[in-house]
């Protein structure tokens, strides 16, 4: 299994970042997949889901700011943040939708400064 995620950084609040995840070719094709975070001293926790046909699920803190997309001829799954708070500083790492592998990759951090 490959997940890697790439594209995080130092934001001010109100900024953008793009994060992308490369996802091994094997999974990417039959997977939902889905962008999850892990902000300092707090559990992982689900962000935004997309399924194979493109439907998406968001956890209400970010409906409205971030978009989650994919490219199945890349084996890619985009997110999209816009209008970044302070508590969405976090590692986002991207995986299996609903049920994630157990493999996670190192994700990617997200800083936003107020």
């Amino acid at each position: 299994v490959q997940l890697q995620a790439f594209g995080g950084g130092l934001v001010q609040s109100g900024g953008s970042l793009r994060l992308s995840c490369l996802a091994s070719g094997s999974i990417f094709s039959i997977a939902a997949m889905g962008w999850y975070r892990q902000a300092p001293g707090k559990q992982r926790e689900s962000v935004a889901y997309i399924t194979t046909d493109g439907s998406t699920m968001y956890q209400d803190s970010v409906k409205g700011r971030f978009t989650i997309s994919r490219d199945n001829a890349k084996n890619t799954v985009y997110l999209q943040l816009n209008s970044l708070k302070p508590e969405d500083t976090a590692v986002y790492y991207c995986n299996r939708a609903y049920v994630p592998f157990d493999f996670w990759g190192p994700g990617t951090k997200v800083t936003v400064s107020s």
